[in-house]
């Protein structure tokens, strides 16, 4: 397995929607590549802030100018 292959499936590792035998191959992977084990560590704290942010309630005006943004980008692609 290749950091590539290891980073490209680490969202079903994290979340235990992985097969046993490919979580097994990527472990394997993650105790011989440091950068990886790196990579996993941050990735998984990124979801936990991501989940603490989530839980505060964004100002109305804020969603309203927010909404209207994304709208306007997406109208442009």
């Amino acid at each position: 397995m290749t950091c590539r292959d290891a980073i490209d499936i680490l969202a079903d590792y994290v979340d235990g929607a992985m097969p046993a035998e490919l979580a097994a191959e990527l472990e394997r992977h993650l105790a011989g590549c440091e950068p990886c084990r790196a990579y996993l560590a941050t990735y998984r704290k990124t979801g936990m802030l991501g989940a603490i942010a989530g839980r505060v309630d964004m100002p109305a005006e804020m969603q309203t100018r927010l909404r209207r943004f994304l709208s306007e980008q997406l109208r442009r692609a």
